[in-house]
């Protein structure tokens, strides 16, 4: 135990070090002291995250920005704390919490696990799975896919006595939140990522891309990375998958009992906060002006955070047998994962801190890029660029990233008559949501990595190579594709 500690205690020496103390040391390659900084504070609380614990080091986290001068704390706090995706998240944890009540979910886990296809073997469950979120994926932003989706991976990890620390139980979140990211990826149609690229070209050239050859660029990728993650997982991870015995199957059937009136209720509310995240969206392709155009906007324009503000609210109103449908104090206290919430929160700051305009980090990096890139054949610079896309995803924002990389890609191909502007466009829009290795990459992924189904260490090794697999077809299939369409 003592040795243990001292380890502990060393590697929270370095860290701090590293949070605390880089802005004091030479800095390299051009970047300034506070880009040292910011950049030493992340590898701290990466090292942190790694090795020692998610909830005190996001704290640790936010003290550590405040002393970066261009950093003002106020900020940092509504960055993170006060940050509409750390609200949308503490709502849709109550949500999800009173659906996960219901008999719903473990009809659904048993509608997985009771299929012709599962009842075939482990990996026809896991393909069908992961085929399901993919799906699903093309027209549902994935962090609400992911929040749809965690509360019947319990349920299934429940029905097949899978336990936390289990590595088919780590396949699962894994695979959940790398599916999650791929789908966003292969359609511009309710993802923000890629639209962000796409205005981005329009703005410059004045024409647009349309939806149906982005989709014949980034749908082959993400599926053949997909299929390549599957494999990994197949092949490198190998999970022990005895629940999936037939000897264990055997036990599980069809639910058949009724559902309630509450059930209904919630499952109804819950259905309409989907909807009211993902319609407005959708019907904003096909309605361009009129009275219902500017209702649809202005919603949209509300945000993530509000649909579930209207489910939570309706669930504590509506009463069935004189109880609401929702007790709020009881799902704040058991639904709720706060370690992940502070975990998020930090990685919202972090993620705003790497891309803040005056440290300089990106612009450090679009600038000493440039020159290198434009003397090289337009297959190099397609890879460069995916590396930097997904790199730069994984590490921050995914709307930075689409912004950031797709302006330097502009501004470096401008003149250059050797490549596919409008390609390299997609692939950019398309990897920007390629987000699932580190805990700053987005929501979910910190959730999953602080969930005990799986940790942050697995996500960054597989979502990696995920990632590796990505840049492998963004260049090698996409790209090509896109030669073929423009």
């Amino acid at each position: 135990m003592k040795s243990r500690n001292n380890k502990d205690y060393q590697i929270i020496a370095l860290a701090l070090f590293l949070m605390f103390a880089l802005r004091y040391v030479p800095a390299v390659f051009g970047l300034s002291a506070s880009g040292m900084q910011v950049i030493g504070i992340f590898l701290g609380v990466l090292i942190l995250w790694l090795t020692i614990s998610i909830d005190w080091p996001s704290i640790l986290l936010l003290g550590a920005l405040a002393l970066v001068p261009e950093l003002n704390f106020s900020s940092i706090l509504s960055i993170s704390y006060g940050n509409t995706t750390f609200v949308f998240l503490l709502f849709t944890f109550i949500l999800t919490y009173a659906l996960g009540k219901t008999s719903y979910l473990r009809r659904i886990a048993l509608g997985f696990i009771t299929s012709k296809l599962a009842k075939k073997g482990p990996w026809w469950f896991v393909v069908l799975y992961c085929a399901s979120i993919i799906f699903l994926g093309m027209f549902i932003s994935p962090t609400v896919l992911f929040f749809v989706y965690l509360p019947i991976l319990e349920e299934i990890c429940a029905l097949l006595n899978i336990k936390k620390g289990e590595k088919f139980g780590a396949l699962l979140m894994m695979a959940t939140v790398i599916m999650c990211g791929i789908s966003s990826g292969m359609t511009p149609i309710a993802h923000v990522f890629p639209l962000i690229s796409m205005g981005l070209y329009s703005d410059m050239y004045a024409t647009s891309i349309d939806y149906a050859r982005f989709m014949i660029v980034a749908v082959p990728m993400g599926l053949l990375t997909a299929i390549g993650t599957m494999l990994v997982f197949r092949f490198l991870f190998r999970p022990n998958l005895h629940h999936f015995q037939k000897n264990a199957l055997q036990g599980i059937n069809s639910d058949t009992s009724k559902t309630t009136t509450s059930e209904k209720i919630i499952l109804a509310i819950f259905i309409m906060v989907v909807l009211l995240w993902v319609a407005p969206g959708l019907l904003l392709l096909f309605i361009k002006d009129g009275p219902f155009f500017d209702f649809l906007n202005a919603f949209d324009a509300l945000g993530t955070a509000f649909p579930p503000l209207i489910g939570i609210v309706s669930l504590c109103i509506i009463r069935v047998d004189d109880k609401p449908l929702l007790n709020i104090g009881e799902a704040m206290a058991k639904g709720v994962s706060w370690p992940s919430l502070v975990m998020c929160a930090g990685t919202l700051a972090i993620g705003s801190a790497l891309t803040n305009t005056d440290i300089g980090i990106t612009s450090w990096l679009s600038s000493n890029l440039s020159e290198m890139i434009t003397s090289l054949p337009s297959l190099v610079m397609v890879l460069i660029f995916a590396i930097w896309a997904t790199l730069q995803t994984n590490l921050s924002s995914n709307m930075v990233t689409a912004t950031v990389v797709t302006t330097a890609a502009l501004s470096i191909t401008q003149g250059l008559n050797d490549i596919s502007i409008p390609g390299l466009v997609i692939i950019i829009g398309a990897l920007a949501s390629y987000a699932f290795a580190t805990p700053p990459a987005m929501p979910c992924v910190a959730i999953a990595a602080s969930s005990g189904w799986t940790n942050t260490i697995q996500m960054m090794i597989y979502g990696f190579i995920a990632m590796i697999i990505s840049i492998v077809f963004a260049t090698v299939v996409a790209y090509p594709l896109a030669l073929l369409v423009f």
